[in-house]
């Protein structure tokens, strides 16, 4: 005897929704080799993406390539809890060509966040310690003496951090969007935000803003969303390229990602910031670094106020180092390293020169 239409419908859909669980759940992420022109994969290449243990937590690196024998470059993402695993590959195939390129989803960040964390996990110093264990596990794999580290925006604090306390381990610091004074960067943005929206004549960004008040915030978190709010609107952030929407598609479509490291992320990404941001908004480069042991090298957009690249170049000009450049990309904002990739990559193909 033949089951109901609608028990087979109802048996159907069901099977339909435990298939889509499982892919949710358990699709096995990946990235694709690097090929020649002919589509033949390059035979010295290196891609991949794999986990380690970094001071006992899981954590996912996408390691890519043209040839095994190219110095290290590697990437301290922003936010906190804003990774890159899963679009890195669209602005990075010229890197690739030069260096070993190495992007981490740090502790508690999209693949790398677990339900069992901790905001005590995310001690800033924890972090310090998995960039160093990360750094020298890179150098012995690959037969390296030192690295090319890179910090972006919360990236640059963790990266500044990590090359004062182990220089010997690092050819040289490149800080994008660098965090020079905390205090003094969200005050340059609040006056930027306020300052355009006056001119735009913007009441709702007037009334916002004139609400929460000049920094130092009242409501830390609460304000300064608001304030970052406008400074995208108004351009500070990115004028050129979308990456929210760049991370979105590269959750729902790059093999890198499934969508349950979506999931984590969005997760990961709230709970990254409540726990590292209250430790680091005090960040005074100023006086805790003057000095630095390696080549330092800052990249900044013009239009850049989310870590305002005035407060940066104040830094720059007073910090003492072996060699240092400050790089100004005059069509970015606080993206430099994706608006202008090629000048991107040709600066760092200079840096390599100079420092090997």
């Amino acid at each position: 005897m033949k089951k109901p239409i609608y028990k087979r419908k109802r048996y159907v859909i069901s099977l339909l929704l435990l298939l889509l669980l499982i892919v949710f759940l358990f699709f096995p992420t990946w990235t694709p080799a690097i090929k020649d022109a002919q589509g033949n994969k390059l035979p010295n290449s290196i891609a991949t993406l794999e986990e380690i243990s970094l001071g006992g937590v899981q954590q996912s690196l996408l390691i890519r390539g043209n040839d095994r024998n190219n110095p290290i470059l590697l990437f301290l993402h922003g936010g906190p809890g804003y990774p890159q695993i899963a679009y890195a590959r669209k602005y990075q195939q010229q890197l690739e060509k030069d260096f070993i390129v190495v992007n981490w989803d740090q502790r508690g960040s999209g693949k790398s966040y677990h339900w069992n964390l901790t905001d005590d996990d995310l001690q800033v110093d924890k972090l310090v310690q998995d960039t160093h264990e990360l750094t020298v596990y890179l150098t012995e794999r690959f037969h390296q003496s030192k690295i090319f580290i890179v910090g972006h925006s919360w990236g640059s604090t963790l990266g500044s951090l990590t090359v004062q306390r182990y220089p010997e381990s690092y050819y040289a610091y490149i800080g994008i969007g660098q965090v020079a004074s905390s205090p003094l960067g969200e005050l340059r943005s609040y006056e930027f935000v306020l300052r355009e929206a006056r001119r735009l004549n913007n009441a709702k960004a007037i009334k916002e803003l004139e609400a929460i008040g000049t920094p130092p915030y009242r409501n830390p978190r609460k304000d300064t969303t608001i304030e970052r709010k406008w400074v995208s609107a108004f351009g500070g952030s990115e004028r050129s390229i979308n990456t929210y929407k760049d991370l979105i598609r590269g959750v729902l479509l790059a093999p890198e990602y499934s969508w349950y490291d979506g999931v984590k992320m969005a997760v990961g990404n709230s709970f990254s910031a409540n726990a590292i941001m209250p430790q680091t908004e005090n960040t005074n480069l100023f006086e805790s670094a003057p000095e630095w042991k390696v080549p330092v090298y800052f990249f900044m957009g013009k239009y850049d106020y989310m870590t305002p690249s005035e407060v940066a170049f104040d830094y720059y000009e007073q910090l003492k180092a072996p060699s240092k450049r400050f790089i100004w990309f005059e069509h970015s904002a606080h993206f430099p390293h994706f608006e202008e990739a090629d000048l991107f990559s040709e600066w760092m193909v200079k840096i390599k020169e100079e420092n090997l």
